[in-house]
């Protein structure tokens, strides 16, 4: 299957990165076509025009990916995922792509809360044979408030330095031993969920 998705990150975005690992590991075989944005109101924008050029690709499915609290917010900043559903919606129909097997999935708040919900890969990372570390999995991940705060607290306290997302996200997901404590993330079940389904578009 050849997979379409779209992100608000740089091409070697956390977010990239992650899940194209997972989805990999979710359907071996998969084919994916990364689309990446600098920011969240750039890929809103081009969103619609993507899914046109990546159905000219033969993308049988296309994810549209975006963290519901992008790092470069202003302060005091409550995004909506209401609103951005709308406005990307607006995109897809102004390019004719409203019917296109398109699957939104925002992330609550961010990539990070993924990365908090199974301790034994994020100990796993942090621990050294001198040094071993254990952290607790999040039981509710999506309710974690500033889930990157909160990482770059762990890495602070266990003298790990500091939490970087373009080298570290991709380390902590690659040592789940499984998917089970991830699937606590109601927005990674929801990932899981549009790779294996079949093609009619579920916004």
């Amino acid at each position: 299957m050849k997979v379409g998705m779209i992100f608000e990150s740089g091409p070697q975005g956390a977010e990239r990165q992650v899940c194209e690992y997972l989805a990999k590991r979710i359907r071996p075989g998969i084919v994916i076509v990364p689309v990446a944005h600098r920011n969240k109101p750039e890929m809103i924008a081009d969103c619609g025009k993507d899914v046109a050029q990546l159905l000219r690709e033969r993308c049988h499915r296309i994810l549209i990916i975006w963290d519901l609290f992008p790092p470069w917010r202003k302060r005091g900043e409550q995004p909506c995922r209401k609103e951005d559903r709308k406005a990307i919606l607006k995109s897809l129909e102004q390019a004719g792509m409203r019917n296109a097997p398109v699957f939104l999935l925002c992330i609550r708040e961010e990539l990070e809360a993924w990365l908090l919900a199974d301790g034994r890969a994020l100990s796993t990372v942090l621990s050294t044979e001198a040094h071993p570390v254990r952290v607790q999995s999040e039981r509710y991940p999506d309710h974690v408030t500033d889930p990157k705060g909160r990482l770059k607290r762990i890495f602070r306290e266990k003298r790990r330095g500091k939490y970087n997302d373009l080298v570290h996200a991709i380390k902590i997901i690659q040592k789940l031993p499984d998917l089970d404590h991830l699937r606590r993330s109601e927005s990674y079940r929801r990932f899981e969920e549009k790779l294996k389904i079949g093609t009619h578009p579920i916004y």
